[in-house]
């Protein structure tokens, strides 16, 4: 099957891969957006997790063709075998996401709830007492529900619990499945689902640019991918790049970083997230998500719209009618100042009830020099230097360095009826 992309173009896909996209669980995320609230700041946000799942699949088997592209195989069949794995992680990396993304995860059950029997094969089980997140539920659909039917009927050669590795690297992978002699190939694949440099982050800037119609996300992708290549250690394959495509992999930092900052961060977004959240928290809360998977299924924006149409509490009606508090106050900056709190505090003594939100953003996990704790070392590689030594990619520049700071936003909203009040109140103050 041919799928018309507006962002990649065509992305072709095999009859086993769409047996998945047909079932239940993946046509879900038809209603589920990619951006939750922020077709409120902007309009063409209206795009979806299916269609965000099929680029990340597609980017998944151009990274794997280019990495390997001068790797010799021991078999053609072990090479299809291990590019289909990725590209099946890719496609399902984000099953689980619930209604709005995120925020929901307030309102998922316990994590022993889940009944995860994937994370039983762990070397240590988690807390199934903490609540359980959008990754739970992913392995969930992956390794225990309808749609590890339809993976172990489609894929017979592919075992769910090798697909659930590589999204999740804490998670054992089947014995020597990800081996071929001497090589280890899970940790160089679980680089292209989740790293600094996966292919998930690279679609979903390019595509969250085109449809915000920003120019924030974009990058030189084709030239990235190309020059991704494989550095073997110790037995070993880690991720690599090209050295001369660093300036672009520092402009992919730089582009998310500048995406959260701009438009994930955008005050329309953050304060129907705020209130949202004030709504999932409350006491008089009724909606909550199912433990039971295949119930989990019917749980998408549609329904979660319908349910706060229908209930009184006040956050939930504001949601509902459009009707959100409004952005009295903003400020930007990489220290920590209590301004935006003494200020919330000056107003609540004036009878203005306030909403302070803080926004964080880093450009990257790798600051201060610390490797990424949970994903093996992206190294530089050098073809036009036979005697340079491939580094790890936090020693090749100064990006980490520069940008390792907090980029913080604070911000105050107050109700639209208290706006003019607030307003006068700011302008007497001299804020």
């Amino acid at each position: 099957m041919e799928v018309k992309d507006p962002v990649h173009g065509e992305i072709e896909l095999n009859s086993a891969e769409v047996a998945v996209l047909d079932s239940a669980a993946y046509q879900r995320l038809r209603s589920i957006k990619q951006l939750g609230f922020s077709e409120f700041s902007f309009p063409g946000a209206t795009h979806n997790r299916y269609l965000h799942s099929l680029g990340v699949c597609y980017l998944a088997g151009r990274a794997f063709d280019s990495i390997f592209k001068n790797f010799e195989f021991s078999s053609d069949d072990l090479r299809k075998r291990l590019r289909q794995t990725t590209r099946l992680a890719a496609l399902l990396h984000d099953i689980g996401h619930g209604p709005l993304s995120h925020t929901t995860e307030d309102v998922m059950p316990r994590l022993k709830e889940l009944k995860l029997k994937a994370y039983d094969l762990k070397k240590k089980k988690p807390d199934g007492d903490r609540q359980a997140n959008h990754e739970d539920y992913t392995i969930k659909f992956i390794t225990d529900s309808s749609l590890t039917k339809v993976l172990q009927d489609n894929f017979s050669d592919i075992p769910p619990m090798a697909v659930a590795s590589l999204v999740d690297t804490q998670l054992p992978a089947p014995e020597g499945f990800f081996n071929d002699g001497q090589w280890d190939f899970r940790p160089v694949l679980s680089q292209v689902i989740s790293s600094e440099m996966d292919v998930d982050r690279m679609d979903y800037l390019g595509r969250d640019a085109y449809f915000c119609g920003t120019n924030y996300g974009k990058v030189e992708l084709n030239w990235l991918i190309s020059n991704l290549t494989v550095h073997p250690e110790n037995g070993v394959l880690h991720l690599g790049l090209n050295r001369r495509a660093l300036y672009t992999f520092d402009d992919f930092l730089l582009a998310r970083h500048h995406m959260h900052l701009m438009v994930y961060f955008h005050h329309k977004s953050i304060i129907f997230e705020e209130m949202l959240g004030r709504y999932l928290t409350s006491k008089d809360c009724t909606f909550f998500l199912p433990a039971d998977i295949e119930e989990y299924i019917q749980c998408n924006d549609h329904s979660l719209f319908q349910h706060l149409e229908k209930v009184d509490n006040p956050w939930a009606r504001r949601i509902a009618e459009r009707r959100p508090y409004r952005m009295l106050f903003e400020f930007h900056s990489d220290q920590q100042t209590d301004r935006a709190q003494k200020l919330a505090s000056a107003l609540e003594a004036e009878g203005i009830h306030v909403i302070q939100a803080s926004a964080q953003a880093r450009l990257s996990k790798y600051h201060s020099g610390n490797p990424l704790a949970k994903n093996p070392t992206i190294y530089v590689i050098d073809d036009y230097d036979q005697q340079s030594r491939p580094e790890p990619i936090e020693q090749c520049t100064k990006i980490f360095k520069n940008y390792e700071h907090i980029r913080s936003i604070d911000r105050l909203y107050v109700a639209p009826e208290d706006m003019e009040k607030s307003e006068k109140f700011l302008t007497n103050r001299k804020i």
